[in-house]
């Protein structure tokens, strides 16, 4: 069974670096770079996993959350969020906005791995 990630990031090296680490796990890693329709990239794609960058151009990554939170078939989607601002006040947003996992960078290879795990556990 293969297992699919759409990464949703509009930086360059941390694309390379997470489909890097990911893919080596076993992973098919999609990219997007754009929030402007980083959920109909979901919609189309159903990936098993969203890893989604808080700041996109054309929308963040908080409004691209909540709307595909609102769609039942998205509702338990696991989402890991990334963002470069740690204060804990986004990470509120992000967890009102029913975020599955949060994560700040720069961020180790291990941390990668064990987050993305947690959220979609081999069967």
């Amino acid at each position: 069974m293969t297992r699919e990630i759409l990464l949703i990031e509009d930086e360059r090296n941390i694309i390379e670096a997470i489909s890097f680490i990911l893919s080596r796990d076993g992973w098919t890693v999609r990219t997007h770079s754009n929030g402007t329709d980083a959920a109909e990239k979901v919609r189309s794609l159903r990936p098993d996993v969203v890893i989604l960058d808080v700041m996109l151009p054309g929308r963040s990554g908080y409004d691209i959350l909540r709307e595909l939170r609102g769609e039942p078939a998205f509702a338990d989607l696991p989402i890991l969020m990334l963002t470069a601002r740690g204060q804990a006040r986004d990470r509120e947003m992000a967890e009102s906005a029913g975020v599955s996992a949060y994560m700040t960078k720069p961020f180790s290879n291990s941390e990668m791995l064990d987050a993305v795990r947690a959220l979609a556990p081999v069967p």
